[in-house]
């Protein structure tokens, strides 16, 4: 009896950029000459399986840390020859390493990261390992677990709260650029730099009745060494993005009037 056996196509190879395709699969081929049935599977994705124009190009390879041990010295002679082979073809190149054990442990569950290499990535060298998954995928017989749902929904809270964090710290850094400018003017004045909270009266002293600034300055200088205190005080623990605007805009205007001094009145000039 005869019948034909029709292979499946790769539908996905017409999503990639030609040329991030030419220079990962260079690369796959230069790695399994080096380490062979060490990899399980060397995988393209990432933006340039979306055609989006990215200087990277993302490779994932998976290595088989199941049948062979990946000790200190297994791991450093990876990571040299690694390098090696993508100064050899191009620096876009940004290899992500998995063992087989972890990324078996993200499909399993479902975990987005893993799901997204599946749905994007197509696979460069393949040991049976990549591309069935990838069709257990698209017919949908992959699905979450419970435990990644609530592991991933965890995470929100903390993002929020390193949020706030964030622009709590930027303020922070517009604290220290008032702060280091003032220093700055008030030495190329000749003036020894004070301490933070000692830098609205000196320069009331010094450069206002020069009219050098005016008094709005020294007031801009005293609010953020009062809202820097209570920050680190934890009196203020959240700070809108309007009121974080409204600093910013003061801090610049404080930095600029200090540039002025400091050009004006440069030491040993």
């Amino acid at each position: 009896m005869e019948f034909k056996i029709h292979k499946r196509g790769n539908e996905d190879l017409g999503k990639y950029d030609t040329e991030a395709l030419h220079i990962a699969r260079r690369f796959a081929k230069k790695l399994y000459a080096e380490f062979g049935t060490f990899l399980k599977a060397v995988v393209l994705f990432g933006s340039s399986a979306r055609q989006k124009s990215s200087n990277d190009i993302d490779v994932l390879v998976v290595v088989d840390d199941v049948t062979l041990v990946m000790g200190a010295e297994v791991a450093e002679t990876y990571r040299i020859i690694i390098e090696k082979i993508i100064a050899s073809i191009s620096k876009r190149l940004h290899i992500t390493t998995l063992k087989l054990t972890s990324f078996w442990e993200y499909v399993r569950a479902g975990d987005p990261i893993g799901i997204n290499i599946l749905r994007d990535g197509i696979a460069l060298m393949d040991t049976g390992l990549f591309d069935p998954l990838k069709l257990l995928l698209m017919e949908g017989r992959i699905r979450p677990t419970s435990e990644s749902v609530w592991t991933y929904f965890m995470k929100a809270p903390n993002s929020l709260h390193n949020s706030q964090w964030h622009i709590l710290k930027a303020v922070g850094d517009l604290y220290w650029a008032v702060t280091d400018s003032a220093h700055s003017a008030l030495m190329s004045i000749g003036e020894v730099p004070p301490s933070p909270q000692h830098i609205p009266d000196l320069l009331n002293e010094k450069l206002v009745p020069k009219k050098l600034i005016t008094v709005e300055f020294p007031r801009i200088a005293k609010e953020f060494y009062d809202i820097m205190k209570k920050i680190d005080h934890r009196e203020v623990q959240t700070i809108s993005g309007a009121e974080y605007d409204k600093y910013y805009k003061k801090a610049v205007k404080f930095v600029n009037a200090m540039q002025k001094i400091v050009d004006k009145y440069k030491l040993g000039e």
